[in-house]
């Protein structure tokens, strides 16, 4: 038997069962952390019996712990990271994608001002096209990394968390979400905090449904973008000649702080013309050859947002006008 809670979302009467799920005991019973969460979940409305059954089945996955301490983003330079999503089969699963879903995402890039390519590129990087989501239970995930990874313990928790509530509120399975070794989810591979703050209904059914349904992942997408700062039509990253600028400049973190007029001041100017009022992160990169000076202007910062990495942003930007490019030849 199913109800529906006084904000339309489905949640289960039976609370303490999870269909297709066989509750075991995990890893993490009798841990103290493990009851805090425990705790902040009760607190937001989930059942403590629900939650209790569901932790008591999280496992430890080493695995996942030696996943997260060696990301893509730390551990190649610049010219081999971007090899990793700008290809051609990438690229041509990007035409087949936005050709799919040309209407949704059009409709969408005119809701949000996010343009469709962007869109579409993020979901190419994320998950390729939904065709890669991640293989470990999200439970998993978030519990091995908020109890047995000490560096970021204080953000996983937060995120198991989350999951709890939003697993509870949705009526989905705990037990069987599955995700990335970080715990992100679906065809936009959202954290659960991300999911209960930017995911989007775009059809009508009151579920956003980021798991099984492309074009809520869509909209989830553009509505995370925009809740960020995504300004329509504004340039995203130019390229930049740099040889005289100090080393110390590119220490300054993602987020734009001196004018492009400021900057080439200091001997890193953009190749084209570009409003010099506009701020910008100054961008050095290892290439194949020689460092690549980038400047990355507001809407960079934003797609930052959704990976706190300048080589991923710089490739979701790179794929998607790689993406706009083919599409113009049909």
């Amino acid at each position: 038997m199913w109800l529906t809670n006084r904000v339309g979302i489905v949640v289960a009467c039976v609370l303490v069962a999870f269909p297709g799920a066989q509750l075991v005991a995990g890893d993490y019973v009798g841990r103290t952390e493990m009851q805090s969460v425990i705790e902040s979940a009760v607190r937001q409305g989930v059942d403590r019996r629900w939650a209790e059954d569901v932790l008591m089945a999280a496992e430890r996955k080493q695995s996942i712990l030696d996943a997260i301490s060696r990301p893509a983003e730390k551990t190649k330079p610049w010219h081999e990271y971007r090899q990793i999503f700008i290809t051609d089969q990438r690229i041509d699963g990007g035409v087949v994608f936005a050709q799919q879903y040309a209407d949704t995402l059009a409709e969408v890039s005119m809701r949000t001002g996010v343009p469709a390519a962007v869109i579409v590129a993020i979901i190419g990087v994320e998950t390729y096209y939904g065709r890669i989501t991640g293989r470990y239970r999200v439970v998993d995930a978030l519990a091995t990394l908020a109890f047995d990874y000490p560096k970021r313990s204080p953000f996983f928790t937060r995120e198991l968390e989350h999951f709890l509530v939003l697993a509870f509120e949705s009526g989905k399975d705990p037990l069987s979400l599955q995700g990335s070794y970080a715990g992100a989810m679906g065809w936009g591979q959202f954290m659960p905090s991300s999911y209960r703050a930017y995911a989007r209904d775009f059809d009508g059914d009151a579920i956003a449904d980021i798991w099984a349904n492309p074009h809520d992942a869509i909209y989830s997408v553009a509505n995370y973008f925009t809740a960020h700062g995504w300004e329509s039509g504004a340039p995203v990253v130019v390229r930049a000649h740099g040889d005289g600028a100090a080393a110390a400049l590119f220490d300054g973190g993602l987020k734009p702080r001196l004018t492009v007029g400021e900057l080439a001041k200091r001997g890193i100017a953009p190749t084209k013309a570009t409003d010099i009022t506009l701020k910008a992160t100054p961008l050095k990169l290892d290439g194949s050859d020689a460092a690549e000076y980038w400047l990355g202007l507001p809407n960079f910062y934003v797609i930052t947002r959704y990976n706190h990495s300048a080589m991923y942003a710089l490739s979701v930007w790179q794929l998607s006008q790689a993406i706009d490019s083919a599409l113009s030849e049909y």
